[in-house]
């Protein structure tokens, strides 16, 4: 164990994070996102879900301050009444250390799959939540 580190954060995954540059992408997704047919690499955290993961990672990595939205969603698909609440709390833990973020980009269901067959890993988890993946884009580290 190391101080300061999420104790939800695994050494794989750590690994990936230290492995990963500027502009690469990492998709955390919810237990339904079918990640074994769209991941070139797997995370699996079962036991935790969603806002708490993005929330440790993005204490570690920085969002990419090149691009007008580093952070996508998958968005609700045409028809389906399901509101994703969750959103605005990814929203807050987003805007918490990274002031200039604006908005996400919301990307189509199949558009966010080929999508997440480029990203450099996709992490699991056991968020029960619909539409609740997101994916993030690794920015520069300059401290």
């Amino acid at each position: 164990m190391l101080k300061g580190i999420s104790k939800i954060l695994s050494p794989e995954l750590l690994k990936i994070l230290m492995e990963m540059g500027h502009t690469d992408e990492i998709v955390i997704s919810d237990g339904n996102f079918p990640a074994g047919t769209y991941s070139q690499r797997l995370v699996r955290l079962d036991g935790h879900n969603v806002p708490e993961v993005l929330e440790a990672i993005l204490k570690l990595f920085p969002l990419d301050t090149y691009v007008e939205k580093p952070v996508a969603l998958m968005e609700v698909v045409k028809g389906d009444p399901i509101v994703p609440t969750i959103w605005e709390e990814y929203r807050k833990i987003v805007k918490n250390g990274h002031d200039d973020f604006t908005d996400f980009e919301y990307m189509d269901k199949w558009d966010f799959y080929e999508r997440s067959k480029k990203a450099y890993a996709v992490v699991v988890t056991g968020e029960s939540a619909l539409y609740a993946n997101i994916l993030i884009k690794k920015g520069v580290v300059t401290e």
